[in-house]
C-alpha cells in the first residue's frame, strides 16, 4: 500500500469516528484537511455531510486521490471525539507517524464506551427524576419519573438494535414511557402526570444534533446544518406523537 493510500484510510477513519460519535462537520473537515497537510500532500479537498465524507488531495508528481465512505449510524460519544482530535494533533505535530496514528484509530474505534448500558439506564432515571421535580413535581412524583425514564432508556436501546428506523424506536419508546407513567400516577405511586412525563422525556431531547445544526449553519455548513435540523425536529414530533398517543388512548 503506497503511503497516499494509507493517509487516505487514516483520514477516512478519523473523519468517521468523528461523525459517528457527534462531530460538527466543519470540525471534521479541518481535522482531515490539516492531517492530509501534515503528510505533505496538497490540495487537500474535504466534503463532509451528516451521511458522507468526501476527501481528495494531490500527492505530488502522482497525481490526485480522491475517495468518500457513507456513514449510517450516529452515536453520541463526545469522549471518542477529542480522543480522535487527540491523535490528530500528535500526528499534525509530529510525535507519531501515519501508521501508529492508524492504529491509535483503529483502537479507538473498537473500544467499548466510557459507561456500561446499565449505567446509562439509571442516568437516564436519574435524570427524569430530577427534571420532574425541577418543572414543578413534588417528591412523589420522582419516584414514578425515575422508573419510567429507566424504561425509556431500556425501550431506546433495544429497539434500535432491532429497528432500522431510528425515528421509530424513539415513537414506541416514548409511547411506552408515557403509558408507564399514566399508569403510575392512575394506581396512586406518582401525583402530577404532566410533570412525569415531562421529565421522563427530556433525556430524549436531541439536544446534540440541535446543537451541532446550530454551529453548523453559524460556521457556513448549510446542508449539513439544515439536515441535523431536521433529524432534531424529526426526533421531537417522533417524541411528542407517542406520548400523544399514549394520553389519548388511556386518558379519553
Amino acid at each position: 500500500m503506497s503511503r497516499a493510500d494509507k493517509m487516505m484510510d487514516v483520514c477516512l477513519l478519523a473523519g468517521e469516528i468523528m461523525l459517528t460519535y457527534g462531530a460538527e462537520t466543519y470540525r471534521v473537515e479541518e481535522t482531515l484537511e490539516r492531517m492530509a497537510k501534515a503528510a505533505g500532500f496538497v490540495n487537500v479537498h474535504s466534503f463532509v455531510t451528516t451521511t458522507g465524507i468526501f476527501l481528495s488531495f494531490d500527492e505530488v508528481g502522482k497525481g490526485d486521490r480522491m475517495q468518500m465512505i457513507r456513514v449510517d449510524d450516529r452515536i453520541y460519544d463526545l469522549n471518542k471525539v477529542t480522543l480522535v482530535n487527540q491523535v490528530s494533533r500528535e500526528f499534525v505535530t509530529g510525535e507519531i507517524d501515519e501508521e501508529v496514528a492508524y492504529e491509535k484509530l483503529n483502537e479507538i474505534a473498537k473500544s467499548p464506551t466510557n459507561y456500561p448500558v446499565w449505567l446509562v439506564h439509571i442516568a437516564s432515571g436519574v435524570a427524569g427524576a430530577g427534571f420532574s421535580y425541577l418543572f414543578g413535581g413534588s417528591l412523589r412524583d420522582m419516584l414514578p419519573a425515575f422508573i419510567a425514564g429507566f424504561i425509556v432508556s431500556v425501550c431506546v436501546f433495544k429497539f434500535q438494535e432491532y429497528l432500522k428506523v431510528k425515528f421509530f424506536a424513539e415513537f414506541i419508546s416514548a409511547f411506552i414511557g408515557g403509558s408507564v407513567a399514566i399508569g403510575l400516577v392512575y394506581i396512586g405511586v406518582g401525583v402530577n402526570l404532566d410533570q412525569i412525563i415531562i421529565g421522563i422525556l427530556m433525556p430524549l431531547v436531541p439536544g446534540v444534533p440541535l446543537t451541532n445544526s446550530v454551529r453548523d449553519l453559524i460556521s457556513g455548513d448549510y446542508v449539513a446544518g439544515v439536515s441535523r435540523g431536521a433529524e432534531a425536529i424529526l426526533t421531537a414530533l417522533s417524541i411528542a406523537t407517542g406520548v400523544a398517543l399514549a394520553i389519548g388512548l388511556f386518558l379519553t
